[in-house]
């Protein structure tokens, strides 16, 4: 397994981060315990999470990946081996949410509960607040570091600018800084990272773990064109975002190279993200051990040049 450095902090993780959304949601406990002892068996150490996973559920509130993930580690007593990454900011069931000092502080105790575990390794803000300055925000992860209770932060869908004031506070009033961001990307949406924060964060080596890396598994070909869709809200979002002249190339170009490195189209959409400029890891969920094992070989799929170059051209987005 590929691992690399986040930012410039001493956590080291694998080149592929496992995705906990679908803990408790679309993946039951004892499935999800597969999954991650499946993960660790091919080399993982790396797992993303979030408290308000799966408030979206009949009858969640959130914190239900949180507690799966907990009891994991708990039975396996492995915790020290893994670096696990949470968030906090976005609307809980019972409605609060934001980047408050009283709500993170209020948070990060509810996330280490429900993770059995008396630190976070990387604890990060899942939306930015612009309603509450950055200096309290900070202050509190700052405060956070300081108590032990968290070893580094990072943040989640924030602009270049908000990154880069941040960044500001963060230098002059002495707080920990956010190392890492993480933006949504993949082929069929690269101008979200590259541009203005693609060039801040290899300036400033901040860490990038991009989310909705399969387009909501529209890179793994299970949409084509001609083919009816499941009546999901997620189907239809695919139809509407991805299935296009351009999303179909992609997919035809990405079915060429699979084929010619007998490896399925998930992974070498993977393996493209892995190789781009300044990406720590992509985040990727499965819902089951085989699921879990492709994901795992895309690290070690090594595309040509001209496999790339094709892949950027085809998903050119300038």
């Amino acid at each position: 397994m590929i691992t690399r450095k986040i930012g410039r902090t001493e956590l080291q993780v694998s080149a592929l981060c496992l995705g906990g959304n679908v803990f408790g949601w679309t993946c039951d406990e004892p499935t999800s315990f597969s999954v991650l002892d499946t993960f660790v068996e091919g080399g993982g150490n790396f797992v993303d999470t979030a408290d308000v996973y799966s408030t979206w559920v009949a009858g969640h509130s959130g914190g239900e990946s949180e507690a799966i993930l907990g009891k994991w580690l708990n039975q396996r007593k492995n915790r020290e081996q893994m670096v696990i990454a949470t968030k906090v900011g976005a609307r809980m069931g019972n409605g609060e949410q934001g980047l408050t000092r009283q709500h993170i502080m209020k948070g990060v105790e509810d996330s280490l509960r429900r993770l059995q575990t008396d630190y976070i390794d990387l604890y990060q803000a899942h939306i930015d607040d612009q309603a509450v300055p950055l200096e309290e925000t900070l202050e509190a992860f700052n405060a956070l570091i300081k108590a032990g209770k968290v070893r580094y932060i990072g943040a989640s869908n924030y602009t270049a600018e908000r990154l880069t004031a941040a960044l500001r506070v963060s230098l002059q009033q002495g707080y920990g800084r956010y190392e890492c961001i993480q933006p949504p990307y993949h082929l069929l949406n690269r101008a979200t990272y590259e541009g203005e924060l693609e060039s801040l964060c290899l300036e400033q080596e901040i860490g990038v773990i991009t989310y909705s890396s399969l387009a909501s598994g529209f890179l793994t070909g299970k949409y084509r064109a001609n083919q009816d869709l499941p009546s999901s809200p997620r189907a239809q979002n695919i139809q509407k975002n991805y299935m296009n002249e351009k999303g179909f190339k992609v997919l035809d170009q990405l079915e060429f190279i699979a084929q010619a490195h007998d490896a399925t189209m998930a992974q070498v959409a993977l393996a493209w993200t892995i190789g781009r400029p300044g990406i720590t890891a992509p985040i990727a969920s499965a819902t089951s051990v085989a699921q879990t094992q492709e994901l795992l070989q895309s690290v070690s799929l090594r595309l040509t040049q001209d496999e790339g170059e094709a892949l950027d051209r085809v998903s050119a987005w300038r």
